[in-house]
């Protein structure tokens, strides 16, 4: 080999001659794409080509230009205490690479690579050209976003000079920072260089996909977040992007897997600048993006499942969960990955150590948006409208700004909590939120104008996906568990869910599965609109509540699909976070004026004075006013359990009065696609009315399983209406008359060999009765979430009294 050809392999590396543990001479983020072009290549993933100015070359043009001894002696000034002069410092470090001139054989050999490069896609090539530290993308520290990387570069002089402000980034005032926080020296790291050929996104679209769910760490799920143009907005949070979820193991089976579809609003599309000039970070604009983009998502399901399959190809080869960037290139319509690095967030995290936040008190909202993270934080609201203002925000105070970006993260460590304008849940504020382990709430749109510059907030991220900002000071609890000293008990403990936002975090509580999801918090929530209204659109009468239908489903011709996929998704979420774990969902149970209340209810309900006992449950199911509305229902659980492949899921039937509904529900609900045993379908039934009880053994023909609902039972055996206050203290689910109801309906059911469990508060509020329904043998008791660790204790408790008496009496 001659010393040309040794020079070249010294200073210059293809991409195709990289593998990952080439990280010492080519960083972290180069040795990724060595390994992905070498490794995935061959199973059809496309990474686009380049190389790498390897570290040496970095050092060469360090020692070349005598810059060790300045920069080292620079450093030594740090005040590493406050630091008051990180600016000064950080300012005359770069300044002094940037004066500074890249030594002749390593230009010569970037410009031959370049040309070559441009021989495969075409003459003077537009390029990427990316940082790529010795220390970058390990599982402990991703250096994300530390060092600069540059897009739309064009011609040697663009590269070199691009290499230069690379090689400077290295000393950003963040950078450093960053390396003295996680105990790296900060001199002794080398800068490698990757030039790599642009994907044109500025044309289509980008994003990122985690192969693990950022919030929560739950790691059967990919994470997938897109807007139009370039990645830079989605990485920097200037955008709110679309987001889908694919659950992986419906997946491998070859189901329709997509489990959740969320549009963002991609306020900015980042495109290429007419001119290219001298300053590489010009290269690219933000426009506005248009209002049909806006509206529609960046990605087809095809695509989607594309990146899907790519994403667990790549964890696979890496054996931990990534961070992975994508891009389409809008000339070939072609998706790319540009950039795959372990996820850090979650290394090191230990899962048995469970903490639950819970606000006990309310007061007024100022804005809501994304919530980052569970937790609850409360301070003094510091409005800062650049990074440059960060001396105003003192530690402690919750920053409150447009949007942050690096430059940002020497102030964000001071925070007590992080609240923007934009961005989304893998925006920048976002990540460092969850590295730092405060709240976030990001994308609430308005928080620089509804809160006040020193204004007392709590912010909350502990009540779902959505996060809130409060006036003032609220209460709150906090309570931190040690899930290894859990001990299950014999009888399973289920958990009562409604809201899909939170199921990754309840699937890490200990459990037997979902006893009851309710549907009536989706309805009202997510989809809003009564069903009825979606089945029978073209007949509402009322003008402003047609506008308001179909501003919410302005994606939908069909108006059914929008209630069919909300609901689908919504359960399928649920049942993907305890999969293959059973989760009941029980199928709408409004009452006639809740029913109304929902947006364009009122011309399809009709009024009635005693709702509680009313036209509700089952009775609606084949009645002709709610018919349809019920078809919608089937519909969404056949897509979950046919196509999703979700077939944990079982379904209850709520409030079914006699017999005969029974068999019309069955009926009604085969003929809507749902046939009892068909694909290993089981349908449950509520028992809450004295009739279930009595007639137990002959519904029981029609069911798979009961599941006693304490509440309703109890207030039809005893016959109090709940809703009045003046009787409401005679409501007692210990009551030997209601207990005597759930004692019957337990033997019954084990008589006639179903399964039986029961919902309600009481087995966690009362060691007794958790006694008594362990004694009986009842076969599970579900639990709301805040309940369910106590409810366990007591389980426990009467498991231990009940085995110990029968060994007694066998001796």
């Amino acid at each position: 080999m001659n010393e040309e050809s040794k020079n070249s392999e010294k200073f210059i590396l293809e991409f195709e001659h990289i593998r990952k543990d080439d990280i010492a001479l080519v960083g972290g983020k180069n040795a990724s794409l060595g390994e992905l072009i070498h490794t995935l290549k061959p199973y059809g993933i496309n990474v686009p080509d380049g190389f790498a100015i390897t570290s040496l070359a970095y050092w060469e043009f360090i020692y070349s230009n005598k810059l060790k001894e300045p920069i080292k002696k620079i450093l030594e000034q740090l005040d590493t205490t406050n630091f008051t002069n990180l600016e000064t410092v950080s300012n005359t470090i770069r300044e002094l690479i940037r004066e500074s001139k890249i030594p002749d054989e390593i230009t010569k050999l970037v410009k031959l690579s370049y040309f070559n490069l441009c021989n495969k896609y075409g003459r003077n090539c537009d390029v990427a050209v990316r940082s790529s530290a010795t220390a970058e993308d390990l599982p402990t520290a991703s250096f994300a976003g530390q060092h600069d990387s540059y897009l739309n570069v064009h011609g040697d002089a663009g590269i070199l000079n691009a290499v230069i402000h690379c090689y400077a980034s290295l000393f950003s005032e963040r950078a450093i920072k960053y390396r003295y926080d996680k105990g790296f020296d900060l001199f002794n790291i080398a800068q490698s260089v990757g030039v790599q050929k642009m994907v044109r996104s500025d044309m289509e679209c980008s994003g990122v996909c985690f192969t693990i769910d950022p919030d929560t760490g739950f790691s059967d799920i990919i994470h997938i977040a897109g807007s139009w143009g370039l990645g830079e907005n989605i990485v920097k949070g200037n955008v709110n992007p679309d987001e889908f979820l694919v659950f992986k193991k419906t997946f491998l089976q070859g189901k329709e897997a997509i489990i959740k579809r969320k549009l963002g609003s991609k306020e900015k599309t980042m495109v290429y600048a007419d001119n290219v000039n001298s300053k590489p970070e010009h290269n690219i604009v933000n426009v506005e993006t248009n209002k049909e983009n806006r509206e529609i998502f960046v990605l087809e399901d095809e695509e989607i499942n594309q990146l899907a399959e790519w994403a667990i190809l790549i964890e696979k080869q890496y054996g931990c969960p990534m961070d992975i960037e994508w891009a389409k290139d809008g000339l070939t319509n072609e998706l790319f990955i540009v950039q795959a690095r372990p996820e850090t967030t979650h290394q090191g995290i230990k899962p048995f150590i469970h903490k639950v936040y819970k606000i006990k008190d309310k007061k007024p909202k100022l804005t809501t948006g994304i919530a980052v993270g569970n937790k609850i934080a409360f301070g003094k609201a510091r409005i800062l409208l650049s990074s440059s203002e960060s001396l105003k925000l003192q530690t402690g105070e919750i920053l409150v700004t447009d949007i942050t970006n690096p430059d940002w993260d020497v102030v964000l460590k001071r925070s007590a909590g992080i609240i923007t304008n934009k961005g989304g849940r893998t925006s920048h504020a976002s990540i460092v939120a969850r590295e730092l382990g405060v709240p976030a709430i990001v994308g609430t749109n308005d928080a620089t104008s509804k809160i006040k510059d020193g204004q007392l907030i709590t912010i909350s991220c502990a009540e779902g996906q959505t996060g809130f900002v409060y006036d003032g000071q609220l209460s709150w609890e906090e309570k931190e568990y040690d899930l290894r000293n859990i001990k299950m008990p014999r009888t399973g403990v289920m958990l009562i869910v409604a809201d899909p936002d939170k199921a990754f975090q309840l699937s890490f509580y200990p459990n037997s599965g979902v006893g009851l999801m309710r549907l009536e918090f989706v309805i009202s929530n997510s989809i809003q609109i009564h069903p009825m209204a979606l089945a029978k659109f073209d007949s509402i009468k009322n003008k402003k509540t047609k506008e308001k239908i179909e501003e919410l489903t302005f994606q939908y011709e069909d108006k059914k699909e929008y209630f069919i996929d909300n609901l689908s998704q919504a359960v399928a979420t649920i049942a993907a976070a305890f999969y293959p774990k059973d989760v009941i969902v029980r199928m709408s149970d409004f009452k006639t004026n809740e029913y109304a209340n929902l947006i364009g209810g009122d011309e399809f309900e009709p009024k009635e004075e005693n709702p509680m006992i009313g036209f509700r449950g089952a009775s609606r199911y084949y009645n002709d006013r709610y018919k349809e509305g019920f078809r919608l229902e089937c519909e969404a659980m056949k897509k979950v359990r046919d196509t999703m492949g979700l077939t944990n899921v079982k379904l209850m039937i709520p409030f079914c009065r006699t017999v005969d509904e029974a068999k019309n529900v069955i009926k009604q609900m085969e003929e809507f696609g749902l046939k009892r045993g068909e694909n290993g379908l089981e349908i449950y039934m509520m028992v809450e009315i004295p009739s279930n009880v009595i007639l137990a053994e002959h519904f029981s023909k029609y069911f798979d399983g009961f599941s006693i609902g304490s509440n309703d039972l109890t207030q039809l055996t005893l016959g109090i209406d709940r809703d009045s206050s003046i009787i409401s203290p005679l409501f007692d689910e210990r009551n030997e008359a209601a207990k005597e109801m759930v004692a019957s309906v337990i033997q019954k059911a084990k008589k006639a060999g179903i399964k039986i469990g029961l919902c309600g508060q009481a087995p966690s509020d009362f060691p007794e009765y958790a006694g008594f329904l362990v004694k009986l043998g009842i076969d599970s008791i579900s639990f709301n979430p805040d309940a369910l660790l106590n409810g366990i204790k007591n389980i426990n408790d009467a498991e231990k009294l009940k085995f110990s008496s029968e060994k007694i009496i066998s001796a």
